[in-house]
């Protein structure tokens, strides 16, 4: 079903670990009013041919690209998600050498019926978001910030030893738990399986 809206952006700061590089997940915090957001995915391919025709093909996910749209990059938003820092007397600093830490990326997606899609993004590392301005003519014009991340799939294994990159359930669908819903972003959802024997 199309999708019609879309809000509740948050980020979640990622620690990792030293040894290992699997991630520890923060709390999650309000990143900014989502605009748009634009998701792409780039898959790895490989064609195995055998008697004169393709016999085995693979398909794995190999990064994406979210390119998002919000109406501001606050302060605190800025220094997480793209590495700059504030001096002494408030003002916002940005060097050649900053680098953000990878955050995880969530936000829900309004469907045509009323119900919300969510998504958890697990690893995202932003670059320097681009600025559009321009002077204020005969009509009012927004200009907002866009800022686009490498999406990745995350280190730490879930319990089937894969690789998670995004976590996505839709309202009402059947099986869905309720308290994963009311509790989305309350922390970054982690997957869970039921062994099977």
């Amino acid at each position: 079903m199309a999708t019609i809206g879309l809000d509740k952006l948050y980020y979640a700061p990622i620690t990792e670990a030293q040894t290992t590089g699997e991630e520890t997940y923060g709390t999650p915090v309000m990143l900014a009013k989502a605009i748009s957001a634009d998701l792409s995915v780039e898959l790895a391919e490989a064609t195995l041919y055998a008697d004169d025709g393709p016999s085995e093909v693979v398909k794995e996910f190999k990064g994406g690209k979210l390119s998002l749209e919000v109406d501001d990059i606050g302060r605190a938003s800025a220094e997480a998600l793209i590495g700059v820092t504030t001096d002494s007397k408030g003002v916002l600093i940005s060097t050649g050498e900053d680098s953000g830490k990878a955050v995880a990326i969530g936000f829900r997606a309004k469907k045509s019926n009323g119900s919300f899609r969510y998504f958890w993004l697990y690893k995202v590392k932003f670059g320097i978001p681009s600025d559009t301005l321009a002077t204020k003519g005969d009509s009012i014009t927004f200009n907002t910030p866009k800022i686009e991340g490498t999406v990745m799939r995350r280190n730490k294994l879930d319990s089937r030893n894969r690789h998670p990159w995004k976590a996505e359930v839709t309202e009402g669908d059947s099986g869905v738990d309720g308290a994963v819903i009311s509790g989305w972003y309350t922390k970054v959802y982690e997957p869970t399986f039921t062994s099977q024997g």
